[in-house]
């Protein structure tokens, strides 16, 4: 039986003639296609090249960007519960308590008065997700943290080509990141992009990337200082920087970045279309004026009896679906499995993403879109109120 994968990228051969060009190079490491792909993408997001920096995952950006706020014991940082777990655990892990705010059950995205009630005088971040490449309520989320004097975080690897208002999505806080990983719509099997809006914890960033060092490698410095090989080690860092197979993959993606978003936004408009109407299930609501999306989860919500059996007969059907992002706060090594959050609770029980990447084809869309209608259809009326 054929399998429809939730999640699939898009590689052909331009991807696999840039790598060979990078092997032909003999240099693999972090080198002129990363930095290439860096300017690139600075160039797409709107901010300057200097502020980019090209790593090797978006969660080692995470733990990085919490490094950079200084955080720590006795800190408190404000996330949405339906958040992925490597933000979490970037906050845990620094010795902050993570505070989750609820979300509204329809977008799942947080809105500015959900964080602010989350908000306390140990605040001293506030990270947020763009579900499934929608932009959500983050304008507003910005201007609340800037009004607070909270530094935000955005985690944007759901929203690579997301915008309000024409301003790209991760641009809005102070610090921001996007995966690139192998179920991402712009992939390179690993790696990821940190944006720092200050120029001089941006310089920062890239030190602490590659070992806290103040000069680059001895090979660069080589016949520019008589003892190229010593080491002027600023303050202790680790090595997450990209490298120039991700770099060259990167530039092929985002020059395909749009076509892909074409596609798959042009999909969720057939989702859209193909299940409304459908008693007892909800397709996610339109976005506002202004918003785009990068369209990267597409997302039904049906009653809690429904859902799972929902996604076991579009399993037996040959489609693969799941959920996320599970409630952070009903996880125990965070600490919060006593918080009510209403919204983020009733999300969790009844949503479920759909297939939907570029490389569906009409009949792959037919297919799920048959499949959910017999599945739903078929329950009894009374066990459909959501």
């Amino acid at each position: 039986m054929g399998k429809i994968n939730v999640f699939q990228p898009t590689l052909g051969e331009e991807e696999a003639a840039a790598v060979a060009d990078v092997f032909a190079s003999n240099w693999l490491g972090y080198g002129p296609r990363a930095t290439a792909f860096e300017a690139e993408f600075a160039e797409h997001l709107g901010v300057p090249a200097s502020r980019v920096q090209l790593i090797n995952c978006a969660t080692a950006g995470l733990f990085l960007a919490v490094e950079l706020l200084g955080l720590g014991p006795g800190d408190e940082v404000v996330l949405p519960s339906p958040s992925f777990v490597a933000a979490g655990n970037a906050v845990l892990a620094s010795g902050a308590r993570p505070v989750f705010c609820d979300v509204e059950p329809r977008t799942l995205n947080p809105t500015a008065a959900d964080v602010a009630a989350a908000l306390t005088p140990r605040t001293k971040a506030v990270l947020v997700l763009h579900f499934g490449g929608s932009p959500g309520d983050i304008a507003s989320i910005s201007r609340l943290c800037r009004d607070r004097g909270v530094p935000l975080i955005e985690d944007a690897a759901c929203a690579v080509a997301s915008q309000v208002d024409g301003q790209a999505c991760g641009t809005f806080g102070d610090l921001a990141v996007w995966s690139f990983d192998a179920m991402k719509i712009l992939v390179t099997g690993d790696g990821g992009m940190l944006y720092v809006r200050d120029p001089e914890l941006s310089e920062r960033a890239r030190r602490l990337a590659y070992f806290g060092m103040v000069k680059s490698s001895g090979f660069v410095q080589a016949g520019q200082t008589p003892r190229w090989w010593d080491l002027n080690v600023a303050e202790p860092g680790r090595r997450i920087i990209g490298n120039d197979i991700t770099g060259a993959l990167g530039s092929v993606q985002l020059r395909r970045l749009a076509g892909f978003v074409e596609r798959r936004l042009e999909i969720a408009a057939t989702y859209d279309s193909l299940l409304a109407g459908i008693d007892g299930l909800h397709t996610p609501p339109p976005l506002p004026d202004g918003h785009t999306s990068s369209g990267y989860f597409y997302w039904v919500q049906v009653a809690p009896a429904l859902r799972d059996r929902l996604a076991s007969d579009l399993l037996a059907a040959g489609v693969y679906t799941t959920f996320r992002y599970p409630a952070l706060h009903q996880v125990p090594i965070y600490g919060a499995t006593d918080q009510v959050l209403p919204g983020t609770e009733r999300a969790a029980e009844e949503t479920l993403l759909l297939p939907l990447h570029q490389a569906l084809t009409d009949d792959d869309v037919r297919l799920v879109v048959d499949t959910v209608m017999r599945s739903v259809t078929a329950t009894v009326p009374e066990t459909l109120a959501v």
